[in-house]
């Protein structure tokens, strides 16, 4: 992807992502690229129990309807139970989670009075001061990338 979707781009410090925080009473012009420092944590954490979402998804159980995920034969039936009660639980904080982003977006909006979901749709936005443009990479590269990790999870899934 462009600069902006790059870790090494938005993921900042802790520290600098609580000084950020501390601003955020403050009207200012927004200069951010990208997500700001909060929000590239807030990306690393959602990123993180989505993917855990992804394996706990992997060994469960439903009991109930008899729905398994494609490895739970790899494990034992406790170990699944308790793979399933991951998976529940770990919905509920993602959808905690997503509520609280959303409302951060609002709150941006409402108190330092920054559009965050136009630059999201549009992929511009205006700057108040100079900035370098990120370097974008040609689109056919991230089908490829999507179509090889689709094919390693399909082969994944249906030879384990």
């Amino acid at each position: 992807g462009s600069d902006t979707a790059r870790f090494r781009y938005f993921l900042k410090s802790p520290l600098e992502a609580f000084r950020h925080l501390k601003d955020l009473p403050r009207r200012e012009p927004d200069n951010e690229l990208g997500h700001n420092a909060a929000g590239g944590w807030m990306v690393l954490v959602l990123l993180g129990m989505l993917a855990l979402q992804v394996v706990t998804g992997l060994f469960s159980n439903d009991d109930d309807s008899f729905v398994e995920g494609p490895l739970r034969h790899l494990v034992s039936k406790p170990v699944s139970d308790w793979f399933s009660e991951c998976h529940e639980v770990l919905f509920n904080v993602i959808m905690v989670a997503v509520v609280l982003h959303v409302a951060a977006i609002v709150v941006y909006l409402v108190v330092k009075g920054h559009n965050l979901v136009r630059p999201m749709i549009t992929g511009s936005k205006t700057i108040a001061g100079p900035v370098a443009a990120p370097a974008l990479v040609n689109p056919i590269r991230a089908v490829v990338i999507v179509i090889a990790a689709a094919a390693l999870v399909a082969g994944l899934v249906r030879f384990l």
